[in-house]
């Protein structure tokens, strides 16, 4: 499976994103779609909409999905099989208000 993950590198979509990769041990591209404006554009360009987190998976792209999405997606296509394990962060939800001012000090780089 071929999976490329469009992703903040701050942000609590695209940490719950990141925890199912983990959770199910699934390798993945991380693409910063903050730091590279040519990135950001790829994202936009194949899914057809600015939001992120956008995944895809074997070429099918899941835009501005949660990780809970992503879950259900890779279970209901036999993608992976249900486990036991824990996400390792909340997979469900976006930045908390703290998350936010942290992010707000540091600088974006192409917008």
């Amino acid at each position: 499976m071929k999976i490329k993950a469009y992703l903040k590198p701050q942000c609590g979509w695209s940490m719950g994103v990141r925890a199912i990769m983990s959770k199910y041990g699934l390798e993945y591209e991380d693409i910063d779609i903050i730091n590279s404006q040519e990135n950001y554009a790829e994202m936009v360009a194949k899914s057809g909409q600015p939001l992120s987190p956008c995944v895809e998976v074997d070429g099918i792209m899941l835009a501005d999905v949660s990780g809970e999405e992503v879950e259900d997606y890779l279970l209901k296509n036999g993608l992976v099989e249900t486990t036991d394990r824990d996400a390792d962060a909340p997979t469900d939800r976006g930045c908390t208000d703290e998350e936010h001012k942290k992010m707000q000090s540091q600088p974006i780089r192409f917008f």
